[in-house]
């Protein structure tokens, strides 16, 4: 029986070999300079599958040694091998499939996490600058601000990723002082102002677009976040790549230029 249980062993571990060998071949066939991060995450799913199915394999069910039989009639003897023919092709049917089920597990696509989502969209860009209303609170002009400010649920953990990794900096037009404590109240509240994140002396304000436009060019982002179509294509001669939010989802404004209509949406959270 031990020796019988190794040749199903030894039959299996064959049948993955060449599975793997076509895999493995188009896989290493990228070049390691186009490697990005989906690539990783699926030789790394890898390399766990395989040590996963040397786990199971001691668990791989052992054939009961089927019994011999006395020697009969010549038609009895047909029957017999026809039936040993039959049941051995269906163990090797049984073996491909199970064979073909892990090889399915170890290319499962990898979904990547929204860290990784986050640093591939911005290029590793490590400077940001981003307009707020519009994009960060729910209103969208100075005047609402006199009102009310109201952080957007949505793109909250899309800001807090981005201030993670990146220099980040906010900014706004607004009308008076009150605006201007009513938008630093709510980023508090929201948890945006939180220690390690985004600090309170990187929450611009001015009192005109022209001020914000100024902001912008002084601190030479790698990205620039709008929403104000005018102040993007003023930008684009300046800054390496700007997302323009809208929720027209309009034409790009330049090959620099991305356009989404959230920056949730932007980074794939809705």
């Amino acid at each position: 029986m031990a020796d019988n249980s190794k040749d199903d062993l030894l039959q299996l571990v064959k049948r993955i070999s060449a599975f793997l060998t076509v895999k493995m071949a188009n896989l290493f066939t990228i070049t390691f300079q186009k490697l990005d991060l989906f690539s990783v995450g699926a030789l790394a799913g890898l390399a766990v599958a395989i040590i996963f199915t040397w786990k199971i394999f001691p668990n791989a069910p052992q054939r009961r040694q089927p019994k011999r039989q006395p020697a009969r009639a010549s038609s009895s003897g047909v029957n017999v091998q026809a039936a040993a023919a039959e049941s051995s092709g269906a163990s090797a049917s049984s073996e491909d499939l199970r064979a073909q089920d892990v090889i399915d597990d170890f290319f499962q696509p990898v979904k990547p996490t929204l860290a990784q989502i986050v640093r591939q969209k911005l290029c590793e860009g490590r400077k940001v600058t981003c307009r707020i209303l519009g994009v960060v609170l729910e209103e969208t002009s100075p005047e609402e601000l006199q009102l009310k400010a109201t952080v957007k649920s949505s793109v909250l953990e899309v800001l807090l990723e981005i201030t993670k990794f990146c220099d980040l900096y906010l900014m706004e037009r607004v009308l008076d002082d009150e605006s201007e404590k009513r938008v630093l109240l709510a980023l508090g509240e929201a948890g945006i102002l939180a220690s390690g994140g985004l600090i309170k002396d990187k929450v611009l304000f001015c009192s005109t677009e022209i001020g914000r436009t100024s902001f912008v060019r002084q601190l030479e982002p790698d990205w620039h976040i709008d929403s104000n179509s005018e102040i993007t294509s003023q930008l684009a001669r300046f800054i390496k790549y700007q997302l323009h939010i809208s929720p027209s989802r309009p034409e790009r404004l330049a090959s620099n230029v991305f356009c989404s209509t959230s920056l949730e949406h932007f980074f794939g959270c809705v």
